[in-house]
């Protein structure tokens, strides 16, 4: 009898499983509106600067853009919705020990543009003209 071969350690990385788990704990939660609303400021608050700032302010140019977004977390990360799907959201640095945030937009975006477009942003730091590029982005995702 041929002796069975264990499978090679392949898997998940410790950020991707607590990723994994905050977004286990989001479903089962269902959270209404204002309880998401709060969780993702309260998420929002527990970052490290510039983190925190940064979110902070890409928070209100979402809301101030699309008012009707439900902002809610998505895999333990800020992320902004409309008709239950996900539309956009920011990756804090520290959240993958990265060396920079990122803000994002999923399928559901009204991005496309010819064969390919930019559907990430890197962030660093977010200046008044860094914004305003941004912002152009957010107005086409919920357009």
């Amino acid at each position: 009898m041929a002796e069975k071969k264990s499978p090679t350690k392949t898997g998940f990385s410790a950020e991707e499983r607590a990723a994994m788990k905050e977004r286990a704990k989001e479903l089962k939660a269902e959270e209404t509106r204002a309880e998401s609303a709060k969780s993702v400021l309260a998420k929002i608050g527990e970052m490290k600067e510039p983190d925190r700032s940064i979110a902070t302010r890409l928070h209100e140019l979402v809301l101030e853009t699309a008012p009707d977004v439900l902002s809610k977390l998505w895999y333990g990360m800020p992320s902004y919705s409309r008709d239950g799907k996900i539309v956009c959201f920011f990756q804090s640095a520290e959240k993958f020990e990265t060396r920079y945030s990122t803000f994002g937009f999923n399928d559901s975006a009204n991005l496309d543009d010819g064969n390919v477009w930019p559907v990430a942003f890197a962030v660093a730091q977010l200046t008044k003209a860094d914004e305003k590029v941004i912002l152009a982005r957010i107005e086409q995702a919920f357009g």
